[in-house]
C-alpha cells in the first residue's frame, strides 16, 4: 500500500511539474525519447548515422543532401514521389554506396532502420499546391504523421521544415516564432461572388498554409505524448539554382523572364515585401537546427527585406537591363510584408545568413542559363 501511494504521489508530481513547465513556455517538458538504435552506443562499432530525407530530389532536398553526403559518416536515404522534385538534382550521387534513392510518396507508410529524418517533402510553390490543393493538405497531415510514426519506432529525431506561410498575412512584423499569425482558412470566403469550381485551382492557398500548422501540432503532439525528438524550422523565402523555372515563385520567375528577354510581371501593388534567403544558408540552418538541442520552432530566414519592385529592379539591373516591368493583377490573400526576426536562430544555433541578394542572384543565373539553353551570363 505504500509503495502504491509514493508511486502515485511520483507521477502525480511528475504530471504537475510537466504541465507547470509547459504552461512557463518550455516546450521540452516530455517524455524521454525513444531508444535508437543500440548500435549508437556500441562500444567497439560506430556505426554510420543514417539519414532519411523526405523531398531529397527537390530544391532544398538536393542541396541538403549535397551537404550531408560531405561527411563520409552519412548514409543518406531520399524518399521523393517526383511530384515536384527531379532525379537530376541528385544524379551526382546516384550509385554511391553511402546513397539510397527510394520513389515513394509519405502519405504511405515508409518502413526503414535511421536514426535522423529531415521531412520536407511538400509541394513548396503555388503553382503546384494550387493546383492539387487536396493532395498538399495530405502530404502535411498524413505524410508527417507517418514520418512521426517512423521516428517513434526507430527512436529517430526528427525535422520538420515548416512555414513562414504559418504566420499568413502577418499584423506583427517582422514576424516573431511567438506570433500565432493571421491566416485566411479557407481562403474564397473573402469573396462576394460565387467562384465556379474550375477556377478555385487559382484561388486556394490554405492547404499549404493550414497543412504546416496542423504539422507542427502533430509534431510538438508526438514529442509531448510520446517523447520524440523533433525539431521545427519556419522557412522564408529561399533561392538558388534547381528551382523549377516557372513555379510561380518570384525569383524564379523574374530570372526565366530576363534570361528570355520577357517583361518581369511584379503583382501589384509592387509595394509587398518578401526576404530572400540563399539555399546553402537555408541548408548549414537546417543541418545546425538538427544537430543542436532546441525543438523550436526557429525563423530560418534571411532578415533583408525588398519590395517586389525593388527586386524585380535588381533582377533586371543584374541579369538584362533591357527588359520591361509590367504590373499585373495581384493573387487573393498575397502577404503584404514577410521579414524574419532570426534572434533565435543566432542566439540558440549560432546561425546568420552569409549570402547578400545581389551576390546570390547571378549564381542561379548561371543554372537557369544552362538549363533554358540561353547561353552564359556575361561577366562585367
Amino acid at each position: 500500500m505504500i509503495r502504491w501511494l509514493i508511486a502515485s504521489f511520483i507521477v502525480l508530481f511528475s504530471d504537475s511539474r510537466m504541465a507547470q513547465e509547459a504552461s512557463n513556455g518550455n516546450h521540452n517538458a516530455a517524455k524521454p525519447p525513444p531508444t535508437p538504435s543500440p548500435l549508437r552506443f556500441s562500444k567497439f562499432f560506430q556505426s554510420n548515422m543514417r539519414i532519411l530525407v523526405t523531398g531529397g530530389a527537390g530544391f532544398i532536398g538536393s542541396h541538403l543532401v549535397d551537404k550531408l553526403m560531405e561527411n563520409e559518416k552519412n548514409e543518406v536515404i531520399v524518399a521523393d514521389n517526383y511530384f515536384t522534385g527531379s532525379k537530376d538534382n541528385l544524379k551526382k550521387w546516384i550509385g554511391h554506396p553511402r546513397f539510397e534513392l527510394i520513389r515513394h510518396d509519405v502519405t504511405e507508410p515508409l518502413l526503414i532502420e535511421v536514426d535522423q529524418i529531415y521531412h520536407l517533402a511538400c509541394p513548396a510553390s503555388p503553382i503546384f499546391y494550387k493546383y492539387n490543393p487536396v493532395k498538399t493538405i495530405k502530404t502535411n497531415v498524413i505524410g508527417t504523421l507517418n514520418m512521426l510514426g517512423l521516428a517513434k519506432r526507430v527512436g529517430a529525431r526528427i525535422l520538420l521544415t515548416s512555414t513562414s506561410e504559418v504566420y499568413g498575412d502577418p499584423l506583427v512584423h517582422p514576424q516573431v516564432e511567438s506570433y500565432w499569425g493571421n491566416v485566411n482558412p479557407i481562403d474564397s470566403a473573402q469573396c462576394s461572388i460565387p467562384i465556379p469550381v474550375f477556377f478555385m485551382v487559382f484561388w486556394v492557398r490554405s492547404c499549404y498554409d493550414e497543412g504546416k500548422r496542423v504539422a507542427e501540432t502533430l509534431m510538438f503532439d508526438y514529442h509531448r505524448q510520446h517523447g520524440i525528438e523533433i525539431r521545427i524550422a519556419r522557412i522564408f523565402n529561399t533561392y538558388g539554382p534547381r528551382m523549377n523555372i516557372d513555379d510561380g515563385r518570384v525569383v524564379s520567375n523574374f530570372i526565366a523572364q530576363a534570361v528570355r528577354g520577357e517583361p518581369l510581371t511584379v503583382q501589384a501593388p509592387g509595394t509587398q515585401t518578401r526576404s530572400f534567403c540563399y539555399v546553402s544558408d537555408m541548408v548549414d540552418g537546417l543541418i545546425r537546427l538538427m544537430e543542436g538541442e532546441n525543438t523550436g520552432p526557429i525563423n530560418i530566414g534571411n532578415p533583408g527585406e525588398f519590395t517586389m519592385l525593388e527586386l524585380a529592379e535588381t533582377v533586371k539591373e543584374l541579369i538584362n537591363p533591357s527588359v520591361e516591368i509590367n504590373m499585373v493583377e495581384n493573387t487573393p490573400d498575397d502577404p503584404r510584408q514577410r521579414k524574419p526576426d532570426i534572434t533565435k536562430a543566432k542566439e540558440l544555433l549560432g546561425w546568420e545568413p552569409k549570402i547578400k541578394l545581389r551576390d546570390g542572384l547571378p549564381l542561379m543565373e548561371d543554372d537557369f542559363r544552362l538549363r533554358l539553353g540561353v547561353g552564359v551570363a556575361k561577366k562585367s
